[in-house]
């Protein structure tokens, strides 16, 4: 058993880590999401935040979900940039542990709600997969 565990973990690509987002220190200082966009738009930390905001008030409110929808793919997307810079090659865990990946997890982890919300069940089904097998430490703390 030992050895197969052995086995399975060479096989698994390694973990990526991502460089400190430069969004984190704009938000600690007290700016909000939209400033710390504006200065870093590359920062999937920043549109991640601007997600969960939308979302918290989107229920019965279509222009809040669709925007929630808008933020959690871009901070996605940008993450995506950020994780192949970082030599991430499409698969291989995202480690929630390491704190400057979390800004990625938390933009997926609202682009599966923002589509929930919006009936998009099959990007929700995708996006909480893509979540979870990446970082079931980060699917567990984010609810997913």
């Amino acid at each position: 058993m030992a050895g197969d565990e052995h086995r399975a973990n060479l096989l698994q690509p390694p973990a990526t880590h991502l460089p400190q987002d430069p969004a984190a220190s704009v938000l600690a200082a007290g700016s909000s999401a939209y400033e710390a966009a504006a200065q870093h738009p590359g920062s999937s930390l920043a549109w991640a935040v601007l997600a969960e905001q939308a979302l918290l008030v989107a229920v019965g409110e279509p222009t809040r979900a669709v925007a929630a929808y808008a933020f959690a793919r871009t901070g996605y997307h940008r993450g995506l940039d950020a994780l192949r810079r970082a030599g991430w090659k499409g698969a291989g865990p995202i480690p929630w542990s390491h704190e400057p990946n979390r800004g990625f997890l938390r933009a997926l982890a609202a682009l599966a709600r923002s589509a929930q919300v919006i009936g998009e069940v099959d990007e929700y089904e995708r996006c909480r997969a893509f979540l979870r097998d990446s970082s079931a430490e980060g699917a567990d703390a984010l609810g997913l």
